[in-house]
């Protein structure tokens, strides 16, 4: 058998991305302790915890942001772990879409800028960019904002600007780690319906770290980290 076909016989039939008895350490100190998990393509998927239970570090081992010290990280039937850095930064330029607690938008750029920059990364030219950056914003409800910079914008506008520049390329998973910590309840309300709308609009994957019962429950499967595993919540299904 090809290396190939290996590959996608051990992948889960169903998932696009999995991590296998994942462990990462900080020096001396242990974050994941064997973590595994599957998500299925086109999931909409909450991962708990409380703070300092390795849940953003698994995030960032199956982004391919930070490689295990053990296990493996399988993406769309092949090893991501083992892969160059410069393959995974590829990755997290397309076909992986981010959406952070602080939106992380570039201050000099205007919104339609922000959200054109992985179109860019990805050699798409400007026009076409920005073109495809404002269709985005209408979608989010974001018109007339096309100019502004992230100083000019509400909190809730700021971090709508950064689920769409999450969204432009299309990707097949969006990792959102807290994306509502630093809104109030109803800006947070509103990003959790888009993201989960337009998610399930265009069949991407979704993985939610929060620590937010209200937020997890916009997903229908949650899981929980603690002391570096993973588990299923009692009563939800897997």
């Amino acid at each position: 058998m090809s290396a190939g076909g290996q590959a996608v016989v051990a992948a889960k039939a169903g998932a696009i991305i999995e991590a296998r008895g994942v462990v990462k350490s900080f020096g001396q100190t242990p974050a994941l302790r064997g973590a595994t998990l599957s998500v299925s393509r086109g999931e909409i998927l909450a991962v708990m915890g409380p703070s300092g239970s390795g849940k953003s570090t698994l995030l960032h081992c199956l982004a391919g942001i930070l490689v295990p010290d053990e296990g493996e990280v399988w993406f769309a039937g092949s090893r991501l772990d083992t892969r160059s850095e410069a393959d995974r930064s590829a990755l997290r330029g397309g076909r992986f879409g981010f959406v952070f607690q602080s939106g992380q938008l570039v201050p000099e750029l205007t919104a339609e800028e922000n959200v054109a920059m992985p179109l860019l990364w990805s050699g798409t030219r400007r026009g076409p960019a920005l073109a495809q950056a404002r269709q985005w914003l209408g979608r989010l409800g974001l018109d007339g904002l096309e100019r502004r910079r992230s100083g000019e914008l509400s909190g809730g506008q700021a971090q709508r600007v950064a689920l769409a520049r999450g969204l432009v390329a299309r990707p097949d998973i969006i990792f959102a780690d807290e994306p509502t910590g630093s809104l109030d309840s109803v800006s947070g309300e509103h990003v959790m319906n888009l993201l989960t709308d337009t998610a399930r609009q265009e069949g991407t994957t979704v993985i939610l770290v929060t620590h937010e019962a209200r937020v997890a429950a916009y997903a229908p499967r949650q899981v929980i980290v603690r002391d570096g595993t993973v588990s299923t919540l009692t009563g939800v299904s897997p």
